[in-house]
């Protein structure tokens, strides 16, 4: 059966223009505005920046347009896509496994990353009663880890962010998703400019631009290019079903391969303007580039409630980190809700309460490990770590090395080129080479790295 004569059971996007918002919306995250300024910080900015943006051409890309082509091919979750073409292409159903990682894997993360998101909704109400008005380092710290210790707090964060997530998904591609991304995309964009207008007037914006774009490659060590290598591959939500099923929705007439290079461009985009947003607001108020995951909840409310509008600025800035963590997490759970409607013979509305109260109880772990659970510990790991690593360092990886394998070496090249319908041959081989070769390996070194076993082996060489 040809990609032509499937049709998927759930619709499909209006325009191709949709599907890049929506698959954009779905690769930028908290990763882009929360985690992307911070690594830049810490690794030493412009250098670390141009070795992401080639790992982004390298490795995000190639396997991005094969996430997308799977999906398209098999119109269905990404569990039965991968029965349907495993079985298409003559080989093992254990492919399933694939499919079935992705679902669990963006399961597993929307239960920790509506926790999180949580704390931007705590963060727009602080920013706006201007509880950060004047405060020192010492206050603003306490205020993280007077939210981080009350679980109550965090619950009901959690719950309207889980709430806000299922309402969106149970009312279908059109009714939904479509809505949602058409809404929040702009919105976003919009946003990200008048904080970036923002930082020009801060006194600081060369030095913020500089920080970020002049390389400075005696600060880039080994590690930080495998940071920006696994940046790259992580930023565009790979491995874990999310594209898969976006893909899955788009009209058969859209090019993937320029849907795909929209995509990427639209995130990196996002990526850098955050950035330039961000530090020169940190180098203003003299304060710390490589701060770390505080960045964002620790270092940048005490800037905004030094400076002139920065009460309502900083508001605008956490309502962006909201709109970034939902448009994200609709994407997130949609395969598992897509996989109870086709298998279990659901409503939409029934598999999205279903997967909502699910994901709500396993995320009450996130929850307590920050407080009640906090010394609970496993491979010396809180819930919520234990949780991160398993997704972020194992899953994912694993999820884009095989999707790489599948489409690079699994399927054949009449079916990949029909899906690609593509007449330049030397983009199609350049592309298929970068899939086959590059892409595995350097997602296998990110996987090494992220487990630990990249630093053993490279003592027991040297």
């Amino acid at each position: 059966m040809s990609e032509n004569s499937r049709s998927s059971i759930h619709g499909q996007w209006s325009s191709r223009w949709v599907f890049v918002l929506a698959a954009t919306g779905s690769a930028v995250g908290l990763g882009n505005i929360w985690k992307f300024p911070y690594i830049v910080g810490e690794n030493g900015g412009g250098a670390f920046v141009l070795v992401y943006l080639l790992c982004i051409a390298a490795i995000g890309l190639p396997v991005m347009i094969a996430e997308v082509m799977l999906g398209r091919r098999g119109r269905q979750s990404p569990i039965n896509t991968m029965k349907v073409l495993s079985k298409e292409e003559g080989r093992s159903p254990l492919w399933q496994l694939l499919g079935w990682s992705g679902v669990v894997a963006g399961f597993l993360i929307l239960s920790y990353y509506s926790v999180i998101a949580g704390w931007a909704i705590n963060y727009v109400l602080e920013m706006a009663s201007g509880s950060f008005s004047g405060t020192s380092a010492g206050q603003v710290k306490t205020v993280f880890d007077d939210l981080l210790a009350d679980p109550l707090k965090l619950t009901l964060w959690h719950t309207l962010f889980i709430i806000a997530t299922m309402v969106v998904v149970a009312r279908g591609v059109r009714g939904g998703l479509e809505k949602a991304v058409m809404l929040l995309m702009p919105a976003l964009f919009v946003l990200l400019i008048i904080l970036l207008i923002y930082a020009m007037n801060s006194g600081a914006f060369m030095q913020g631009l500089a920080f970020l774009f002049t390389p400075d490659f005696s600060a880039l060590t080994g590690k930080g290019v495998l940071i920006a290598m696994g940046h790259a591959f992580f930023t565009l939500s790979l491995g874990m079903g999310a594209i898969m099923v976006y893909g899955s929705y788009m009209r058969s007439e859209d090019s993937i391969a320029r849907t795909s290079i929209m995509i990427v461009i639209a995130d990196t985009v996002v990526a850098l303007i955050a950035g330039m947003a961000i530090f020169p607001i940190v180098f203003a108020n003299g304060l710390e580039p490589g701060a770390g995951p505080g960045l964002v909840f620790q270092t940048l409310p005490l800037a905004f409630g030094q400076m002139t509008g920065g009460l309502f600025f900083g508001t605008l800035f956490f309502i962006l980190l909201l709109f970034a963590a939902w448009s994200s997490s609709i994407s997130l759970i949609e395969p598992a809700v897509t996989w109870l409607v086709e298998n279990r013979n659901m409503t939409r509305r029934m598999a999205s309460i279903v997967c909502g109260i699910a994901t709500w109880v396993l995320g009450m772990g996130t929850v307590l490990s920050f407080n009640l659970w906090a010394e609970v510990k496993l491979f010396d790991m809180t819930f919520f770590e234990l949780l991160d690593f398993l997704t972020a360092n194992i899953m994912l990886p694993l999820g884009g090395l095989f999707i790489a394998l599948f489409v690079g070496w699994a399927m054949s090249r009449e079916s990949k080129l029909h899906e690609m319908g593509t007449k330049h041959l030397l983009a199609f081989n350049g592309w298929n080479f970068l899939l086959k070769y590059v892409a595995p390996l350097a997602v296998l070194v990110v996987f090494l790295q992220s487990i630990g076993l990249l630093e053993k082996l490279i003592e027991k060489l040297s």
